[in-house]
């Protein structure tokens, strides 16, 4: 019983002088935090979901408080509202950033990129990416395992089972960026969101030339460069076969939809430009040549006919010139 006893005091007194070291030790070796970082962590959305490009919502606090410069920092989930409410808080500017929204580039839909070949391995697009381009011959194209479906946080990106494309609702996207970093073949960008969700780009990453990419995709760009000579405000460029419409300086004016020959643009809750009907030449305008504005010229079997009509009358007038001389 006392042996007992020795041990229960024996290392109560241990506890007690270990609790008293770990106070000191605590106390030496603590770190003062600033308090403002609960109240701004408080305001962010709390998704930690790293669009911000922090590892959560706690850090991106700590960056904001501890910076005096934070025009370099954004919450996506939150948006300008939630940044402006949280430099305010600081007494710091707000940065001035326009709202974006995922945007799918493949119109490879399995109606027009066929599959040439079936696939029976892991269901992931990286792992499919690291060794094979695919079902389809074309290399560019979604792999249709939905890697960026399982990576939303906030259900805004969907598998389309008819067309074999993953779909996002920009209802539901908040621009985190997570869908990007997941896709291996860099289908989806984040673009500028426009009011009613309005949209246009070139649903196509392919580099080939015009001739492979047709076929192995009917929906693809050609780079034919039609849709770049008729926009009037330089958007669109051609580089490697592959047309691109810069969301800053298009102003949806949807003129390259109707230029498109493949159907490559597309356009999202907008109505595609009537295309202007093909207008008949007068019959005035079509009797002469249009290059020159002049009279068509007329056959030769014509010309030579007036020619010889020329001679004959000449000739008449001449003879008939020599009879009055004579008398």
């Amino acid at each position: 019983m006392n042996e007992l006893l020795l041990t229960v005091l024996t290392l109560s007194v241990l506890g007690v002088l270990l609790a008293i070291v770990l106070y000191f030790v605590a106390q030496k070796f603590k770190v003062e935090e600033d308090p403002r970082i609960d109240e701004v962590e408080k305001m962010l959305p709390g998704a930690n979901c790293g669009g911000c490009g922090f590892a959560g919502c706690r850090a991106m606090a700590e960056a904001m408080v501890k910076n005096d410069d934070i025009s370099a920092l954004y919450c996506p989930v939150g948006g300008a509202d939630v940044m402006k409410a949280a430099a305010g808080f600081l007494g710091k500017s707000a940065p001035e950033k326009s709202p974006q929204v995922a945007t799918m580039r493949c119109g490879g839909t399995c109606a027009k990129r066929p599959k040439v070949n079936h696939y029976d391995g892991a269901k992931s697009c990286a792992v499919v990416n690291t060794f094979y381009v695919g079902e389809s011959a074309c290399a560019f194209g979604c792999l249709g395992y939905g890697d960026c479906v399982d990576s939303c946080q906030f259900g805004a990106l969907s598998l389309n089972p008819e067309t074999g494309l993953v779909e996002v609702d920009a209802s539901k996207c908040t621009a985190c960026g997570a869908c990007v970093k997941a896709c291996p073949k860099g289908l989806i960008e984040l673009r500028k969101k426009w009011p009613k969700d309005r949209a246009i780009y070139v649903a196509c990453r392919s580099k080939s030339r015009g001739a492979v990419v047709m076929k192995a995709c009917k929906a693809g760009c050609i780079g034919c460069g039609k849709c770049e000579k008729v926009c009037a405000f330089g958007a669109i460029t051609i580089d490697s076969c592959l047309a691109y419409i810069d969301p800053d300086k298009c102003k949806l004016c949807r003129k390259c939809v109707n230029e498109c020959p493949t159907g490559a643009i597309h356009i999202v809750n907008m109505d595609p430009l009537p295309k202007e009907p093909k207008v008949a030449k007068p019959a005035s305008v079509a009797a002469t040549d249009v290059a020159t504005q002049k009279p068509a010229s007329k056959p030769v079997v014509e010309v030579k006919a007036e020619v010889k009509a020329e001679a004959k009358a000449e000739a008449k007038a001449e003879t008939k010139s020599d009879v009055v001389n004579k008398e």
